[in-house]
């Protein structure tokens, strides 16, 4: 991967190198953390903005709160924090960063009221997450035999360490089978996301996302359907079926790190002309105008750096 200068730890920058943790870490035993990805893109003035910082810290907060752990920086020290790992890191052209709340050394055993919280983030250069290729062609996906975790059995609203477990089989499952993605279902058998996007299918002009029942609340699948409903095409948040995914007219995934990439594939079905959709290019280009500063009316969710 690509190495930065600096990793903040706990309201200090820590060389890269450097930024470690103890072997008896709670996290890394029992896998009680929270964490997230957000994103930050050179826009047109030259400038370079994080997009939704705002949002991305207060899920961060919201997951930390679900999952016991009393975060001991506000949420503006931890946007105070972002921008000045950039701006420190000098990642002026853009950069992925990664929040994480974690439980650190000193207490074992699953009650974890007394170990300490701490915090780190991380940022660094990161292209695009399915490939470049993948943005302009299209990905194969796979339905696979790993379902999303039950609202009752987990924290599934929380973007937590331990849920990514569930996400990483599922992706290892497609991934050896030859794809390039996975698509999860729900325990009733309807598609819930993918490893770590969002999803959604055209079906006759409409544009069609699953509803958040047992998956996180995806802040860029919100972006989405905040540009398509700008662009004027009728959305609609209802589950989805396995087959209707095969005769879907276009399908794509949303995500942070995903960004908006075109599926041209689906277990072995071709989706559409096998290739990136009208509305599917419509919506990634505008997509691409928020996070650079083009959209006049998304300009308010850009947090600058420069």
């Amino acid at each position: 991967m690509n190495e930065s200068k600096y990793i903040w730890m706990d309201g200090e920058m820590v060389p890269w190198h450097e930024a470690k943790v103890h072997v008896l870490t709670h996290t890394l035993h029992y896998g009680n953390g929270a964490l997230e990805g957000t994103k930050a893109y050179k826009t047109v003035d030259g400038r370079c903005a994080i997009f939704k910082l705002e949002e991305h810290t207060q899920r961060l907060l919201n997951s930390s709160k679900m999952t016991l752990m009393t975060v001991p920086f506000t949420l503006e020290e931890l946007n105070d924090a972002q921008i000045k790992l950039l701006q420190e890191n000098e990642l002026f052209e853009g950069a992925y960063i990664r929040p994480l709340v974690y439980l650190g050394y000193g207490v074992m055993g699953l009650y974890h009221k007394d170990a300490p919280v701490n915090v780190s983030i991380s940022a660094w250069e990161w292209g695009a997450y399915l490939g470049e290729e993948g943005l302009k062609k299209g990905v194969r996906a796979k339905i696979t035999s790993v379902t999303k975790t039950a609202n009752t059995s987990g924290m599934v609203k929380a973007k937590a360490v331990a849920n990514y477990l569930n996400s990483q089989m599922a992706k290892y499952e497609a991934v050896e089978a030859g794809y390039d993605e996975a698509l999860l279902r729900d325990d009733e058998g309807y598609i819930a996301e993918a490893s770590g996007a969002s999803f959604f299918i055209v079906r006759d002009g409409i544009l069609i996302s699953p509803p958040c029942d047992n998956t996180l609340e995806s802040i860029t699948q919100q972006t989405v359907i905040e540009l398509a409903e700008d662009l004027g095409i009728k959305v609609v948040r209802r589950r989805i079926t396995r087959e209707e995914v095969y005769i879907a007219q276009e399908a794509f995934f949303a995500g942070t790190a995903a960004e908006v990439t075109p599926i041209r594939e689906v277990d072995a079905r071709i989706i559409g002309a096998g290739e990136r959709g009208k509305i599917t290019e419509k919506i990634q280009s505008a997509y691409f105008d928020a996070v650079s500063g083009k959209n006049a009316k998304f300009i308010k969710y850009l947090t600058y750096i420069n």
